[in-house]
């Protein structure tokens, strides 16, 4: 019998799982199976990573999110996958609104505006009908199973049954099992994974620790083999659920029944905002700008200038103009400090006359082409720099101007380096700051280093791996979390705008100054 892993958090969970997407399909692919899904919790930020990656690899991905839903004052995660493309489009919407609106999650009643498209698993230990039944509170746990059913529909709400090796509560489980016959609710088996193989499961204790800034406990550092949060593949769940099939079974037809697609590389470019069409209103500054710049100009120039503007019009980038010179002419007016413009777009006539560049290509013989060709559609490219100390105050302008649900900053992940993924380690370890400072100058001083390079290199620290078992895992586990995502932080001019709610197309967060980071 098959079985669909649908329960699955990547390292964009930040601190709170080692599973990197690349290793993640390529371990499904390994196993055999076809089909696999990733549900983040409460944040959307591997989704496209993971599309991509399994249909490069011909895996069915099944995109979901691990959301906190409140419960009055108590929050408790659900998991959430798409049906389809309504559902996705939900899961961005839900996501975003745990970000910006309520940090503790989405208040319950909100879940039945995004419910469409949607299909919810309990999660296991921290969900609230599981916990409620360890509470021995079974009538309460039997509301809140009629309430979630009544939000997303009978056939598209199910208990999840967990098990692993070391499981030693059958009354619990019995419990649950007697829950969803009484209540005519499906089962389904699912395996929290948090870490590819058994053997990671210190470097997952590694990450908790870092997270809540504290120091593994003896038994952790031993890594005791009762791991059950690592990839199983199906033999392995067929024999942990050898006398409920049907929980496996139900998790392959809910895989079935996920079907989503989306598209990538469309042109979602805004418009801008004026009663004047934007081909008009851009020859109309355009001229004006020209008159400015070239007082006395021969005709081939003006020429120049009317082909420019039928390509632009012709490629329907008349609004990009547009909204590039409104924002550069409020950096002039409040005398934020711009570059004269880089690369193609210094050749450009029309950049030249709106005051985008500051460089005349005709003075200087460059092409047009070079930045925009009719023979080759591609986005304008237009490099602009501002002051560093007050880009801010444009970012905020162009905010403002387009609505803040359509315009957001860009999110960055720090990762763990390799002197970062030394010293965290050491540090959950229980190394003081002294034999941290001495660890972390064993990696030579070289940008890009990784560990294993340092190994390679480094003298001092081959001698440290190699003086006791301790040492060897403090090594082993750091090379594990090195290159993993370890905080955001926002991209220092990366802007994104989109003629639609971002939150159609992409989750958004809270950022700086009231713009949102995507």
């Amino acid at each position: 019998m098959d079985f669909v892993h649908l329960h699955v958090q990547s390292a964009y969970s930040l601190l709170n799982s080692t599973v990197k997407i690349d290793e993640l399909v390529s371990k499904v692919k390994n196993s055999d199976m076809h089909s696999i899904a990733l549900a983040d919790r409460n944040v959307m930020y591997g989704a496209i990573p993971f599309y991509k990656e399994c249909k490069k690899n011909k895996i069915k991905p099944i995109i979901g999110l691990l959301a906190d839903v409140l419960h009055g004052e108590e929050a408790y995660p659900l998991l959430l996958l798409a049906r389809n493309n309504q559902g996705y489009s939900n899961l961005l919407k839900i996501s975003s609104s745990i970000q910006i609106m309520s940090k503790n999650g989405i208040p319950l009643k909100w879940l039945k505006g995004y419910r469409d498209g949607l299909i919810a698993i309990t999660p296991g230990d921290e969900g609230i009908i599981e916990s409620l039944v360890k509470q021995g509170e079974i009538d309460r746990a039997l509301d809140e199973l009629q309430n979630l059913k009544s939000i997303f529909g009978r056939d598209s709400f199910h208990i999840a049954i967990q098990r692993s090796e070391n499981q030693v509560t059958p009354l619990f489980h019995k419990q649950l099992l007697d829950l969803a016959k009484s209540s005519e609710t499906a089962i389904v088996a699912t395996n929290p994974i948090k870490y590819l193989h058994a053997d990671d499961q210190l470097a997952y204790d590694v990450l908790r620790a870092v997270d809540g800034g504290i120091k593994l406990t003896a038994e952790a550092k031993r890594n005791e083999q009762d791991a059950k949060w690592y990839f199983k593949d199906a033999k392995e769940m067929q024999e942990l659920f050898y006398d409920i099939p049907e929980a496996l079974q139900n998790s392959v037809d809910i895989a079935k029944l996920c079907s989503v697609e989306i598209k990538m590389n469309q042109s979602l470019l805004p418009k801008y905002p004026s009663d004047i069409p934007a081909d008009e209103l851009l020859e109309k500054v355009c001229y004006e700008g020209f008159i400015k710049r070239y007082p006395n100009a021969p005709n081939h120039y003006k020429e120049r200038l009317q082909y420019e503007l039928s390509v632009i019009k012709k490629m329907n980038f008349s609004d990009y103009f547009l909204i590039v010179w409104d924002f550069m002419k409020y950096a002039r007016k409040i005398n934020v400090l711009t570059g004269p413009g880089r690369g193609s777009a210094a050749g450009s006539m029309v950049a030249y006359v709106l005051q985008i560049t500051n460089i005349d290509p005709m003075e200087h013989h460059l092409l047009f082409e070079r930045f925009l060709n009719p023979e080759r559609i591609s986005m304008p490219d237009i490099d602009i720099d501002f002051s560093d100390t007050r880009r801010d105050e444009v970012i905020k302008y162009v905010a403002e101007k387009y609505g803040d649900v359509h315009v957001a900053q860009i999110i960055t992940f720090g990762t763990f380096a390799a002197k970062a993924s030394l010293r965290d380690t050491g540090r959950a370890f229980g190394l003081n700051s002294t034999e941290l400072d001495q660890l972390s100058k064993m990696v030579p001083n070289r940008l890009g280093i990784t560990l294993l390079d340092a190994l390679k290199e480094s003298i001092r620290l081959q001698q440290f791996y190699e003086e006791n078992t301790s040492n060897r895992n403090l090594i082993q586990t750091a090379m594990k979390i090195e290159g993993l995502p370890r905080h955001t932080s926002t991209h220092a001019a990366g802007v994104v705008i989109c003629d639609r709610p971002l939150t159609d197309t992409i989750a958004i967060q809270e950022g700086h100054n009231d713009v949102h980071l995507t």
